[in-house]
């Protein structure tokens, strides 16, 4: 099985955090889809007859696409992939967009997954973001999916935020169970350089939490949401039974994708192919029939450290045997001394070949991984 992702590069209005490829002018927009048609046509061969199991619409915004350009591209993955009798069909949207009509039009369409972006139930941190919703309509977004059928929802969040407080997150973890979605997404704030955000902590603008409320609030997080029936099944997503993100699960155990679109990414277990992040040379280099990537085969010292950095990240941990059949590296040996401390320290546990993170672990996940790669 493998999974389809397309980049939708659009937005309103420019979040202050985003680092993703995205434009604000969407004068392009139609030129931009026929290119999307057309690269599906060309990359048809990438994941050499693999049964497609999920599709997956990211951004920029998805949500702003016309009912007439989403069936436009499902139609055309039908019309060149195998796709399997149950897909998992994922939309990331924004609350403003999520109108009832809207709505309808993407259940019609066939979306039966949506991943809203609400980040925080606080106008005022929206404010700060940037973000083109307030908290209102985000709830009224949710429960309108819900009015029509759509029961697969996840919402995202956004914690560790500079304005954030404990008494701030708490909140914001109770408008998010009070809605019942039966997956949140729940990220801390990273400050990329080439944000607003960045800019003004390169001018003290602006100051990163420290590590330890960083902590304080992960565990709340963890706490509260495992209390309420969630499953941590990757250190920022949890879910009700049933309702994990399959698309996502398959970026983490490793199974092939195809990205169409300006900057996606695709993988086919050799290499790795990235698409160029800029539309205008993207649309011209699609008409010209070729597609616009650049093209890296991985190492062995690659595929060994992206094996340890996601599937650590996940609840069931990394499967050390395989690591070991897959590319003869033995993590156990070659780490002990790491391994050994971290075991002492509960930082992590080993158990039927697995290495994984305990709860105290996830708390120190980036610096544990860190020592584990090669």
């Amino acid at each position: 099985m493998a999974g389809i992702y397309i980049h939708i590069p659009f937005c309103k209005q420019a979040c202050h955090y985003c680092d993703f490829h995205f434009s604000t002018n969407l004068n392009t927009k139609s030129d931009l889809i026929t290119a999307i048609l057309m690269e599906i046509e060309l990359q048809k061969e990438y994941l050499s007859g693999e049964v497609i199991e999920t599709i997956y619409f990211g951004g920029g915004t998805p949500s702003l696409l016309s009912s007439k350009e989403l069936s436009s591209i499902l139609n055309k993955i039908r019309e060149n992939f195998t796709i399997t009798a149950t897909p998992e069909i994922t939309l990331e949207a924004n609350p403003d967009d999520l109108t009832t009509n809207k709505l309808k039009e993407l259940k019609v369409a066939g979306v039966n997954r949506l991943s809203i972006g609400i980040q925080s139930f606080r106008d005022e941190e929206l404010r700060f973001f940037n973000r083109a919703h307030h908290s209102k309509m985000a709830i009224e977004a949710v429960r309108a999916a819900q009015r029509i059928g759509i029961d697969n929802i996840s919402i995202d969040l956004i914690f560790a935020s500079p304005n954030q407080s404990i008494k701030d997150l708490k909140y914001d973890l109770d408008q998010a169970l009070e809605l019942k979605t039966p997956h949140i997404s729940i990220y801390g704030l990273t400050i990329e350089e080439n944000t607003v955000f960045g800019k003004w902590q390169a001018q003290n603008k602006l100051d990163p939490i420290d590590d330890d409320l960083f902590g304080e609030q992960l565990e709340l997080i963890m706490s509260t949401l495992q209390k309420a029936g969630y499953d941590q099944y990757e250190i920022s997503n949890f879910s009700k039974p049933g309702f994990t993100s399959r698309h996502n699960s398959s970026y983490w155990t490793g199974e092939k994708y195809l990205g169409i679109g300006p900057s996606a990414h695709s993988y086919n277990g050799i290499e790795r192919q990235s698409n160029d992040a800029h539309n205008m040379r993207y649309i011209r280099q699609i008409n010209d029939g070729k597609i616009p990537c650049t093209v890296e085969t991985l190492s062995r010292e690659n595929l060994i450290n992206e094996f340890i950095l996601i599937r650590l990240r996940l609840k069931s941990g990394m499967d050390y045997s395989i690591l070991k059949e897959l590319y003869g590296y033995d993590i156990l040996e070659v780490k002990s001394s790491f391994i050994q401390e971290f075991v002492e320290h509960k930082l992590l546990e080993l158990s039927n070949n697995f290495l994984r993170l305990t709860s105290k672990g996830k708390l120190l996940a980036d610096f544990i991984t860190e020592k584990l790669i090669i």
